[in-house]
Order: C-alpha cells, then sequence, then structure tokens
C-alpha cells in the first residue's frame, strides 16, 4: 500500500478497526526503514502519523516516535508536533510516566523542541487543518 491508496482508503481521520491497521502499517514500514534506510516508505509513515495525530490517542505517541526514529529520511519527514495528536501538555505528562529510554528521548526531544519556539501557538486543531490542506 501507498500514501495515496492509504489517504483513499482511510482518510486523514481513520477510526475503529481503521486505526489498528493504520498502526500496522506504520510499525511495518518503521521495522523496513529501521532495517535500512529507505526501505520503508517515508512518505506513508508520516500520513500513519499524520492518521494517528487526528485520533489523538496518547497511546501511539510512542509508535510515532519509533517512526520518527527510524531513519534520518524519517526524521525529517514526520515533524514532532505530531507525536501530539493529545496535546503537547498531555503528551509530556504521558511520556513521563514511562520508564522506557526511548520516552525519555521523545520527551526530551519535545523540551528541546518546545524552548526553541516549534511549539509557539501549537494547538492540535491548526495542525489538523494544515495537515488537511497539505493532502487535499
Amino acid at each position: 500500500m501507498d500514501e495515496e491508496e492509504s489517504l483513499r482508503r482511510y482518510g486523514l481521520h481513520p477510526s475503529g478497526a481503521d486505526l489498528d491497521e493504520v498502526r500496522h502499517l506504520l510499525s511495518e514500514h518503521t521495522r523496513l526503514e529501521r532495517r535500512a534506510q529507505g526501505e520503508g516508505d517515508t512518505e506513508l509513515m508520516k500520513l500513519c502519523c499524520v492518521q494517528l495525530f487526528n485520533a489523538g490517542s496518547l497511546e501511539d505517541v510512542l509508535l510515532i516516535w519509533r517512526a520518527k526514529a527510524a531513519s534520518m529520511d524519517a526524521g525529517c519527514s514526520i515533524d514532532i508536533q505530531l507525536l501530539c495528536g493529545g496535546g503537547l501538555a498531555r503528551t509530556k505528562a504521558h511520556l513521563s510516566k514511562h520508564h522506557l529510554p526511548e520516552a525519555a528521548a521523545a520527551l526530551e526531544r519535545l523540551h528541546r523542541c518546545e524552548a526553541a519556539g516549534d511549539f509557539e501557538d501549537f494547538s492540535v486543531d491548526a495542525w489538523s487543518g494544515q495537515y488537511a490542506a497539505y493532502y487535499t
């Protein structure tokens, strides 16, 4: 499945079983991208992250982080803001409760990006709208 087919099949706001399929698709391409940069489809990975961002579940934060951290290309393609579909404060609180190194790394990156101004005027609705415009 490519980006166009995923967008056609799930749209930007998947729900229910479609979200599970998006998670599986993202996990599979993350695994491929970690194996060798370029094996995963980073544009499809970004779309999956947008779809999960729009669902707003905190349980997807680490899945999105793993995708972002899969390679340099994925890291550049997947915006840090995509971790925050549940809101910035809630995402930071969620990550701080985990005792995993990857949660600590994601939280540290969020703090650095926030200090650099990357979250100035951030809102879930505004970012969702930007991605809706990008994909239409």
